[in-house]
């Protein structure tokens, strides 16, 4: 097993360094980075040669990138272009945010999929799975800002003209968010809303892919050995069913783990969460590339490792695959 792992974080080196040069030099290709400097009336050329000396623009693409590849391995993404900020202070800050909303909703979405899609699967074409089948269609067709709106709108009109406020609608944390079990409830009231938003969307996905590998492996030829050897049915689904049918959820969960990325931008700007996406919207808006290039390569790094740890979830479901 440790092989495989090996095997594994090797294959990922090259990615990494392909995605890496993509990544600096699509953004550095796409617009002058000093086109908001050159619109200042009173900016002088000598001027304009000093910034770019300084942030390296002088020089060929492939040496820039050398330099940010250089800085990016240690974990330092530079500073930012106008206001000359460190981006590393920052980019923690917001990550950390947007993977407490992120790994929160994974880890809802992934229990409570399986065991609709185990339900719907064991107890198909009954009430329960026609009744989840629809909710999941329901699911799929709900855009997520609809669904914040809602939300917002819900929590807000409903309960507070009672003078009753169960989640906040917006921000991560109070003014005065207290400490310990406080700041905890705080932040779970103001989490409750995003979270319940990209979880709704992502059990319906979930579901109904546990549910199809679910039916898939039932019908196989060893579940039917199984059953005729005499073994209980309880047996027979969580020792030779449900373990190969987690495979491929892991493969929907690590691949889509990007994906919420993108969902989480939309929530985080109704929300007005101070995550990752509101980090990369304010980026493009001051149209600097270099917060820009930090947020993808992150968010690169993180699609990598989840599919890493994919790879590794095989080789434990399934002893067959880390021997390939």
């Amino acid at each position: 097993m440790f092989a495989y792992i090996i095997r594994r974080l090797l294959y990922s080196i090259p990615v990494l360094l392909a995605t890496s040069f993509l990544i600096f030099t699509f953004v550095s290709i796409t617009g002058d980075p000093l086109a908001k400097v050159r619109s200042r009336p009173l900016i002088s050329q000598a001027e304009l040669a000093a910034i770019s000396h300084e942030k390296k623009l002088d020089k060929p693409v492939i040496v820039r990138y050398g330099y940010w590849l250089k800085g990016a391995v240690r974990g330092n993404f530079g500073k930012t272009l106008f206001a000359g900020r460190p981006i590393t202070p920052d980019l923690k800050r917001v990550l950390g945010h947007t993977l407490q909303l992120l790994v929160t909703v994974e880890i809802l979405a992934v229990l409570i999929a399986v065991g609709i899609g185990v339900l719907s699967a064991i107890r198909q074409y009954s009430v329960f799975d026609y009744s989840m089948t629809t909710l999941s269609f329901v699911g799929f067709s709900m855009p997520v800002f609809w669904l914040a709106l809602i939300l917002q709108v819900l929590f807000t009109n409903a309960f507070l003209k009672w003078h009753v406020r169960i989640f906040y609608t917006a921000q991560l944390s109070s003014v005065d968010p207290g400490h310990g079990i406080h700041f905890l409830l705080d932040r779970i009231q103001h989490l409750a809303l995003p979270v319940l938003t990209l979880v709704v969307l992502t059990i319906a996905a979930y579901s109904r892919y546990m549910r199809a590998s679910m039916l898939e492996v039932i019908n196989s030829d060893y579940v039917r050995t199984a059953r005729a050897k005499g073994l209980i049915e309880r047996r027979v689904i969580m020792k030779h069913v449900f373990r190969n049918a987690l495979i491929p959820l892991v493969t929907v969960v690590a691949l889509d783990f990007g994906g919420i990325f993108g969902g989480a931008i939309v929530t985080e700007q109704i929300f007005t969460l101070d995550g990752m996406g509101t980090y990369f919207i304010d980026s493009l808006q001051a149209a600097d590339p270099y917060p820009v290039m930090a947020w993808l390569m992150v968010t690169a790094v993180m699609i990598v490792v989840f599919n890493l740890i994919a790879d590794i979830v095989y080789g434990v479901l399934d002893p067959r695959i880390r021997y390939d």
